[in-house]
């Protein structure tokens, strides 16, 4: 598996290439991303002590077609720029070889963060998306095995709905990112 990651080391777009080549959510993208802040203090320093840190990368499979995406890459974004921390993005579809890899459930589900040294060694990894947001989808999974079913739209609908409350209209949920990834980094 490193070697695939490896071999994907500059192969992807750069946050400001993704964003532009965005056909689809970039305006709800670069609004997520400018209604960004850090609210705790403790966190913003944290990923500002990653500055002195030369051997960590970030390579993030994600579509600009997936909501969380849009609503999850911006504070990935936020949080490697604060850290300094060298960051590419490979478009799902282009990459279905590491996509196959990192699955979720058994399912695509994106974004998918993951965490390597320089020489493309995972280290960490997060996504799709917030621990309490996923939970949702856990469920959903585990109570609906059958994609075939005749209901499976519309419980996945359901449920789609209860994470979007989940997430809320603000974005309170960024923080609860930033937590998770912390948590992750903190360890390598």
């Amino acid at each position: 598996m490193s070697q695939l990651i490896a071999s994907k080391l500059h192969k992807g777009l750069s946050p400001r290439q993704f964003v532009e080549g965005m056909t689809k959510n970039q305006d709800t993208f670069k609004s997520w991303y400018d209604r960004f802040q850090w609210n705790d203090a403790e966190l913003e320093e944290f990923y500002d002590s990653l500055n002195n840190r030369d051997d960590l990368r970030c390579l993030i499979i994600a579509a600009d077609w997936c909501g969380d995406v849009v609503r999850n890459v911006p504070v990935v974004f936020q949080a490697m720029e604060k850290a300094g921390i060298p960051t590419e993005v490979l478009i799902m579809e282009e990459h279905l070889d590491l996509m196959d890899q990192h699955l979720t459930m058994g399912g695509r589900a994106i974004p998918v963060v993951l965490f390597t040294d320089t020489g493309g060694h995972l280290l960490g990894k997060w996504g799709a998306r917030p621990k309490h947001v996923q939970e949702v989808m856990n469920a959903f999974k585990a109570e609906n095995p059958d994609r075939e079913a005749p209901d499976y739209q519309e419980k996945i609908a359901v449920a789609r709905q209860e994470m979007g409350r989940r997430y809320g209209e603000d974005t309170g949920y960024q923080t609860i990112i930033l937590q998770e990834i912390r948590d992750i980094l903190s360890g390598v």
